[in-house]
């Protein structure tokens, strides 16, 4: 069939059709080989071009089993090509404003092409009609498909990037890693590739191209001011990799409820907010040998004058090597348990050999001196890492707080719980206010192994007014993230540093498409 059709020109096309005064004559001129389609040879130009395509993203590998499968073609058909490529190639130089590189969506070569088949600039080298008819289909289709997974899920996937960052120690030969990002993130799946691809077959390639994006208001933020021109080149990896956050596909985010606590771990603060007030505080996180993993959740309940259950790999680095020394469980306050049971044993009978072993527990009790301070604030999570006041209260006036084995210190606990409350009764907040500040040292406490000063302790304590666990409800949504650019409560963008080297990984993947 003679290729007559790739004389019409867009519909979008304002400018002059160059052809528009061709007889019938001058189509009897194109009965040539040099522009007749053939699909068999479209079909082993697409082979060629997949043979020698090492690109390695997710939209790449799809792209290349979508013809290598024998699919049929998307974008050009038996009249040639229509308005669709147009329609792609206008929303493809969106990337420009996105901080991404032209080159690696192959807009030139993709432009260059179109105009082509609008101009039927063929030769029989290169440029041969079925080769450049291959090498738009093959380049519409990965640009395409980059494009739009990439905007709806984002180009970096953190689950598993942040997941195998950091090794754990074992004795396992293969290899296991500290879990950092507990956000189960939508993700590019079969699904989403067919219904992309259904977009173009409904002409509907524009409008899908623009809902696929974010809706975030912080990134269009961002995006002005990458625009903006005004940055330094550390700026715009800082604006890039934190557009790039925005665009993953989390199950919850804060803007979402009216009434939220956000932890943003490189900011050291912690922003509670319900409507239009707001409370904000500093905040002590994980150091970078036990860093404070990303999770959402939500707080159900307060303890108040908690017991702390000491993690294994303190126990182990400095508990262990006083085993025996009663002496010095009692200056701190900590007893030790048989875990299966919860029987206690005398430290004078604790070996360094039963606290390694994993089926002892140490304990310190509640109350002044506790490494968790008077309040916990518990969430459901997978590591037992809370939020928590500290008895270590000069580490907010550090600059740099990474120091914690991973949960999180806040500096104004009680002023948190307060406003956490839905019902702020007034004798509940007394009740709270009294137990965070009574000596409750002999609570728990055998008169046996009560000490002379628990003893006269004792006889003060009002036990009406002691309470122990404050219910928080409805629960209300935590999210700890990581930004390292974030708008602070003004509604300005604040910068933050990269106390993780996470922009680091982030942005080592996004110069795939710079």
């Amino acid at each position: 069939m003679v290729f007559a059709s790739l004389l019409l020109v867009s519909c979008h096309d304002k400018k002059a059709n160059i052809n528009g005064n061709l007889s019938i004559a001058d189509y009897a001129a194109l009965d040539t080989s040099l522009y007749r389609l053939s699909n068999e040879k479209i079909r082993q130009h697409i082979d060629q071009m997949a043979k020698w395509d090492d690109d390695s993203m997710a939209a790449d590998y799809r792209t290349r089993s979508y013809y290598g499968n024998r699919n049929p073609l998307v974008w050009i058909d038996r009249r040639g090509l229509d308005h669709r490529a147009d329609s792609l190639l206008n929303g493809l130089r969106a990337v420009v404003d996105m901080g991404f590189g032209a080159k690696k969506f192959r807009l030139a070569r993709i432009a260059d092409d179109i105009r082509r088949f609008r101009e039927l600039d063929f030769d029989s080298g290169d440029n041969q009609i079925n080769k450049v008819a291959g090498r738009l289909e093959y380049n519409l289709t990965k640009a395409y498909l980059r494009y739009v997974a990439g905007q709806r899920f984002g180009f970096f996937n953190p689950m598993y990037a942040f997941n195998h960052l950091d090794k754990l120690a074992t004795d396992d030969e293969r290899a296991a890693f500290r879990t950092l990002f507990d956000i189960k993130v939508e993700r590019a799946g079969r699904e989403f590739y067919n219904k992309a691809l259904d977009k173009v077959r409904e002409d509907s390639v524009a409008e899908y191209m623009r809902e696929v994006e974010t809706k975030s208001v912080f990134y269009r933020q961002l995006k002005r001011m990458l625009r903006d021109g005004h940055v330094s080149k550390a700026e715009r990896v800082k604006i890039l990799v934190n557009m790039e956050r925005c665009r993953w596909r989390m199950p919850d985010t804060p803007e979402s409820h009216e009434k939220y606590v956000l932890v943003n771990i490189p900011s050291y603060h912690l922003l509670a907010v319900d409507g239009k007030k707001w409370l904000t505080m500093r905040t002590a996180f994980g150091a970078n040998g036990s860093k404070t993993p990303q999770m959402i959740s939500s707080v159900t309940h307060v303890n108040i004058n908690p017991q702390w259950v000491m993690p294994r790999s303190i126990v182990r680095k400095t508990v262990a090597r006083h085993a025996g020394d009663s002496a010095y469980f009692a200056q701190r306050r900590y007893f030790v348990i048989e875990r299966s049971t919860g029987q206690k044993v005398s430290p004078r009978k604790v070996t360094a050999g039963m606290l390694l072993s994993g089926r002892y527990a140490v304990v310190q009790r509640g109350g002044q001196g506790n490494a968790m301070g008077r309040m916990v604030f518990r969430f459901r999570n997978n590591f037992s890492i809370y939020l928590h006041d500290t008895s270590s209260r000069s580490v907010f006036d550090q600059k740099q707080r990474d120091v914690s084995h991973g949960c999180v210190r806040v500096e104004k606990p009680f002023e948190l719980t307060v406003f956490l409350l839905d019902d702020k009764d007034d004798r509940l907040i007394e009740k709270i206010k009294y137990s965070i500040n009574a000596d409750v040292s002999p609570v728990n406490v055998s008169k046996r192994d009560m000490t002379d000063n628990m003893r006269a302790v004792a006889d003060t304590l009002d036990m009406k007014k002691l309470v122990t666990r404050v219910g928080v409800k409805p629960p209300v949504p935590i999210f700890i993230l990581y930004y390292t650019m974030y708008p602070g409560t003004s509604g300005l963008v604040e910068s933050f540093d990269d106390v993780y080297g996470f922009d680091d990984v982030i942005y080592r993947h996004l110069r795939n498409y710079l």
